[in-house]
């Protein structure tokens, strides 16, 4: 048989990001539960808001929600130096955003502290940046890429610091849950390899309103029935506080217009 033609490339430094994340995530003892959520309360509420907030910001507030009042979604297994676990004060969500790297899509990883106490627009204008500005402008992104242009080994000693050692600095620079949505393109994992406690990702939302989310989680950290109940709590939130606050921007958003569309406004009385 005569050679296939081709040619070798060098990996790119964010193909190198991906390896040194999924080398990171290798020993993670990952598993995943799967429910159907009925999202038809906050799709519906995106349907009367002027700007709809993507559904990654929606699931990123109402899994900060659940998190906040169940402590262990916010605690990290670390081996160094004796294995303990370690609970941060509030989630860090990090969220999957493909953007174009010289040349190449390119999947970087935003970071926001403290989700659950922001409101859905702050999040919506953070995910907008993440989707908008340069690259290099975004200081998550930028400080991904520059790490991984070093030297290999030097990427494999920074990854095991950041992961196994410290809490605070792996919740800092990794986050403590992560969200991957790739539902708008018509598929999804049935699985994500990922270095934190739990990361969510969704498939199609059906037409009833239903949609099969996926809950993976370290089970050194989290056992079957707190996952369980988290997402039985993630689907209350969606439906309550989240669609609220959503239906409540849509009602200050075209109370607002009405304020500023000309001849709306009151006329003192004629004597």
């Amino acid at each position: 048989m005569a050679p296939v033609p081709g040619r070798r490339m060098a990996l790119s430094a964010p193909r190198r990001l991906v390896c040194d994340l999924l080398h990171a995530s290798r020993n993670i003892p990952v598993v995943t539960f799967e429910r159907s959520i009925d999202v038809s309360a906050v799709a519906a509420a995106r349907r009367d808001a002027p700007h709809p907030p993507p559904w990654a910001v929606l699931f990123v507030k109402a899994f900060a929600l659940v998190a906040s009042r169940r402590p262990e979604l916010r605690r990290a297994y670390l081996p160094l130096p004796w294995p303990h676990l370690w609970e941060a004060a509030h989630s860090v969500a990090s969220v999957a955003v493909e953007r174009e790297y010289r040349g190449e899509p390119a999947v970087l990883f935003g970071l926001v502290k403290n989700p659950e106490a922001r409101p859905l627009a702050e999040l919506v204008a953070k995910l907008n940046e993440w989707k908008t500005r340069p690259v290099e402008a975004v200081g998550n992104f930028n400080r991904q890429l520059r790490y991984a242009r070093l030297p290999l080994p030097v990427r494999r000693l920074v990854w095991r610091y950041a992961t196994a050692w410290s809490g605070a600095i792996k919740a800092r620079n990794l986050g403590t849950f992560g969200v991957s949505l790739t539902g708008a393109g018509g598929a999804a994992a049935l699985n994500l390899i990922c270095p934190l406690t739990a990361s969510l990702n969704t498939g199609v939302i059906r037409p009833d309103g239903t949609v099969d989310v996926r809950l993976h989680f370290d089970h050194r950290v989290l056992d079957g029935m707190p996952a369980a109940r988290a997402l039985a709590d993630l689907e209350e939130v969606l439906a309550g506080a989240v669609a609220a606050e959503v239906r409540g921007s849509a009602a200050t958003s075209a109370a607002s217009c009405t304020a500023h569309s000309p001849g709306t406004g009151s006329r003192a009385p004629r004597a």
